[in-house]
């Protein structure tokens, strides 16, 4: 019995070496850093050290909800993200059915790998790219509506424009990503089913409705329950690199200003609240999801 123990460990070490640098990445990156909490309830200074700090109680987070734009940025941050889970919801499943519809497999391969490259693009580039086709002057999106005689649109500059133009582009970049899943999704489909579905006289919407999205139920509340958690997580690397002073009204979201008052202004303990706020919403909403899933939906990852 012990020689099997051993030999079982034995044939395992190799799986368990190979976790060591995500598990040591894990730790490097994302909880060795949680000692950094406590500034958040500190009058922190860097040159006094992380443990030699004046502790000041909640007075970083009174400080935070006393400012004049707090609840603007928090309203941002929950219109951006809302609007981005929904539109990444829909757009790739229905993506996903239309394109399980097309017969031409050589058509249907090239329309995924062209729908799923822009995936690969950090925002750095696509903002570049975004900024260029966008211009109000020279930009092609508005050159084409200038043919209908739509007046030029300052999509990045305009507070009315700015924060649904975040959702399309963050649409267009990530739902190749999404529309692969889904259809590794009706793959898993028994045939049979549709099979039997045409033999009782079921057309091909029918056969949508009451088979395929059924089929896909399982991995659209999977990727539902990892969307909610990130509710308040706008995209700061996009909005970022696309944003400006004057669409701040719309378009500040609360990553951006954290990093502002954080690196810019030196405030390091009000913007350390900030996240440490965020983390726990974040950790409550994505909780509560996870339940609903599993009371609702039967919903389990283990």
């Amino acid at each position: 019995m012990r020689r099997k123990i051993s030999y079982a460990k034995k044939r395992e070490l190799p799986l368990h070496l190979m976790l060591l640098p995500g598990v040591a990445f894990v730790l490097l990156f994302a909880y060795v850093p949680m000692g950094g909490v406590s500034i958040a309830f500190q009058n922190f200074l860097p040159l006094r050290g992380l443990f030699n700090q004046d502790w000041n109680g909640l007075e970083n987070f009174r400080y935070i909800f006393s400012m004049p734009n707090i609840w603007q940025v928090v309203w941002n941050t929950l219109f951006i993200a809302v609007m981005k889970i929904i539109a990444g919801l829909v757009v790739p499943i229905t993506f996903a059915l239309l394109l399980n519809e097309v017969k031409n497999v050589v058509f249907k391969r090239t329309t995924q790998t062209i729908i799923y490259f822009p995936y690969f693009l950090s925002w750095i580039i696509l903002s570049g790219i975004l900024i260029d086709i966008l211009s109000p002057s020279a930009g092609i999106v508005n050159q084409f509506l200038g043919l209908f005689g739509v007046s030029p649109i300052y999509f990045l500059g305009e507070n009315s424009w700015f924060p649904f133009t975040m959702v399309a582009s963050d649409v267009w970049k990530t739902f190749g990503f999404s529309t692969i899943i889904y259809l590794a999704a009706i793959t898993s489909i028994d045939p049979s089913l549709y099979e039997a579905a045409a033999v009782d006289g079921a057309g091909r919407w029918k056969q949508t409705w009451h088979i395929t999205l059924p089929g896909m139920q399982m991995i659209i509340v999977l990727l539902m329950v990892l969307s909610l958690g990130n509710v308040l997580d706008a995209g700061f690397d996009q909005i970022f690199n696309l944003y400006s002073p004057q669409v701040y009204a719309s378009g500040d979201i609360i990553d951006t200003m954290v990093y502002r008052m954080g690196l810019q202004q030196a405030q390091f303990g009000p913007s350390t609240a900030v996240g440490l706020l965020k983390s726990l919403v974040s950790f409550i909403l994505i909780s509560t999801s996870y339940l609903i899933a599993y009371r609702v939906f039967n919903y389990r990852l283990f």
